[in-house]
């Protein structure tokens, strides 16, 4: 196989999934191969930070930004602007492999895309549970895609479930472990200087909208916060995701006591690494903290729905967001404490995998023609 000639077209639309491509990406690109991203989402918009600068940073990449939505855009009109957007661009760039992560909204559109017109694409991280509308979609991705590169053994098995061929599924582990397990190439003290944190002893929380729960975000919100600062301990913020009541979670954010706890729109992704490897507890609903939280040996508090059935580590512990004198006990007990690592989802070494799989002349060699597999 000649690497130089095969294009590959990743697509992110949120800082969370381009911290999982990027590594991928970027081994990709050391062996040979033209990387190039559809940037769309929330990568573009300011009120999340404008992430689509952290693409940017790595010039060896192809960038092609597109935006997909408008304030106050439904999740089924941004589907349908990105259909559009993504459709155009493959008869312009013509991709020999599109890579597609995960559970949103751009994802959908652009798996729904290539298996349209027969264009070979493979879903990262397919196989996985969790307890919000994301599940459904990550679901609809695996049918729609070609071939699946996921975490474990056990996310292969529901590849497999879903009528996926055994031979189409490679086991890579989560890419976005890759990066923790590298040297951020930061340090904490760079990180509490560029970002004006506190030199003294923090934890992090992130809490993403569930969309099924839309009516009682706000209250969750409140409830958290509230019980965080019952602790009187510091707390960076992360704002959440731009899924429906991400405002409403924002309002509550917008009141927080300056003094415990400082919001940032978003980090760049090693000096989150950096932060991650040194906070004394995570807590929210992210996968950072059912993943990288158990990977470095971090104890962390997953809040209610978002992550069900996604974490099994021991340094994983589970709260309602109403719960706030478990919360407060959870802090205080587990603050700064350490774990051994949980290697349930890989071991920091995904990207290899997955240039070993497409260096191979059978990954390029399959039928477009998709069929229903019974066999497990």
């Amino acid at each position: 196989m000649t690497k130089i000639s095969k294009k590959i077209l990743f697509i992110t639309g949120t800082r969370a999934d381009f911290g999982k491509l990027q590594p991928l990406a970027s081994e990709a690109h050391n062996r040979g191969f033209k990387i190039c991203f559809f940037v769309t989402g929330m990568h573009m918009l300011k009120k999340y930070g404008l992430t689509k600068i952290e693409v940017q940073r790595y010039k060896e990449f192809e960038v092609i930004e597109f935006i997909n939505q408008r304030e106050g855009d439904s999740q089924d009109i941004i589907i349908s602007k990105t259909i559009l957007g993504f459709s155009d661009l493959l008869q312009e760039i013509k991709p020999d492999l599109v890579v597609i992560h995960g559970d949103r909204i751009e994802a959908l559109a652009c798996s729904l895309v290539c298996s349209i017109n027969y264009i070979l694409s493979v879903h990262i991280e397919g196989g996985e549970l969790s307890g919000t509308i994301d599940e459904v979609l990550r679901h609809c991705n695996t049918k729609l895609c070609s071939k699946h590169m996921v975490s474990s053994l056990d996310a292969k098995r529901r590849v497999q479930r879903l009528g996926e061929s055994g031979e189409d599924i490679y086991v890579i582990g989560s890419p976005e472990l890759d990066i923790h397990y590298a040297n951020s190439g930061v340090t904490i003290e760079q990180v509490k200087k560029r970002y004006e944190l506190v030199d003294q002893d923090y934890g992090i929380c992130i809490f993403h909208p569930v969309t099924s729960e839309i009516d009682e975000i706000s209250q969750q919100a409140n409830d958290l916060f509230d019980a965080l600062a019952e602790t009187q301990k510091h707390f960076v913020v992360i704002l959440p995701n731009n899924d429906p009541g991400s405002n409403q979670i924002k309002n509550v954010i917008n009141k927080l006591d300056k003094l415990y706890f400082r919001v940032i729109p978003s980090m760049r992704f090693n000096y989150f690494s950096e932060l991650m490897k040194n906070t004394a507890i995570f807590v929210g609903n992210s996968s950072a903290g059912v993943r990288e939280a158990p990977f470095l040996g971090i104890p962390s508090i997953d809040i209610g729905t978002r992550q069900t059935n996604r974490a099994l580590a021991d340094s994983v512990f589970f709260s309602k967001a109403s719960e706030k004198s478990k919360i407060i006990k959870l802090v205080n007990d587990n603050w700064n404490k350490r774990f051994t690592q949980d290697s349930a989802y890989g071991f920091g070494n995904a990207s290899t995998r997955f240039v070993e799989i497409i260096e191979n002349d059978s990954f390029w060699k399959c039928s477009m023609q998709k069929f229903f597999s019974d066999s497990e």
